[in-house]
């Protein structure tokens, strides 16, 4: 029961996720589950943002440093290398865990590379949601721009 209670916030995250819109025009097709075909290699360098990486605020209290760098881990694998709409999970050691889903990839003004994002965070059995859109910068680091 528990794990389809997971699975459908997860599914109903990812679908909610490709409804949010931030004022910018995307290219057609920049829609949550559109194929985008094969993803060039990225460069990995990391996340900056908030203290943190994107998760900041009151995002992830709660979370130790452990879980912390785990889910900023999962951030990173689920926007330089997850398939559009595919869930990046990671599982700390005292039972918190989560789940990164990231978009398709589209460029933004000052930006060569995009990606909206819904990080789910467990904590206590307690859902915690994340929506934003992450951006690489020139110097190769994913920050949160919305």
């Amino acid at each position: 029961m528990n794990a389809c209670r997971m699975a459908a916030v997860v599914l109903g995250s990812a679908l909610l996720a490709g409804c949010v819109t931030d004022g910018e025009t995307k290219p057609p097709g920049a829609g949550m589950f559109a194929s985008l075909g094969p993803t060039p290699a990225p460069e990995t360098k990391g996340l900056v943002a908030a203290p943190g990486g994107l998760l900041g605020g009151a995002f992830g209290t709660g979370l130790d440093d452990g879980d912390r760098q785990r889910a900023m881990t999962a951030e990173t694998t689920a926007l330089e290398t997850g398939g559009p709409g595919s869930p990046v999970g990671w599982r700390g050691d005292n039972g918190a865990h989560g789940t990164v889903i990231a978009g398709p990839a589209y460029s933004r003004p000052n930006y060569a590379r995009c990606r909206d994002f819904t990080h789910t965070i467990y904590l206590q059995g307690k859902p915690q949601l994340s929506r934003g859109v992450a951006c690489r910068t020139p110097e190769g680091n994913w920050v949160a721009v919305s």
